[in-house]
């Protein structure tokens, strides 16, 4: 890989955006789309950004499987599907007490319940960036053969 494309690799990391990642490797702004969906097509890089995943994996001892079941669980939560234990403390002034106790509440978050499922749709592949060919068509060329 050139160094660019190792660049790439990392950068694609950061946010999964292949034309971000092309633009923050130095690839020119205009051809970054391109250049990011023929980089994600070379085995070589795929083979590089599947072994940094795992290998940040393994530095932050987190696998897909705790991310997608935190994500399910946030999704159940803002949805108002799971209740979230709070701490409810009360002070009697005239007393001079202060009493604690936990209670579930349900709450409704939409906007982080579609956070949660726009990123377990991604996950499970049911959301694709349209990407265009932009090849340009070579011109036809027609030859007229004359019979003398």
């Amino acid at each position: 890989m050139t160094p660019k494309q190792e660049r790439f690799v990392e950068e694609y990391l950061v946010d999964l955006n292949a034309t971000q990642a092309a633009i923050r490797a130095g690839y020119s702004e205009q051809t970054a789309r391109q250049i990011g969906a023929q980089n994600l097509s070379k085995l070589v890089i795929q083979q590089a950004i599947e072994a940094a995943r795992n290998k940040r994996s393994e530095r932050v001892e987190l696998t897909q499987d705790e991310v997608v079941r935190d994500l399910r669980e946030l999704r159940d939560i803002c949805m108002g599907r799971k209740p979230v234990r709070i701490t409810e403390v009360v002070k009697n002034a005239q007393l001079g007490e202060v009493t604690a106790r936990e209670v579930e509440v349900y709450a409704l978050e939409p906007t982080g319940a579609g956070k949660a499922l726009d990123l377990l749709g991604k996950h499970l592949g049911m959301f694709v960036d349209k990407v265009e060919d932009v090849t340009p068509t070579p011109p036809k060329i027609v030859v007229e053969l004359s019979r003398e």
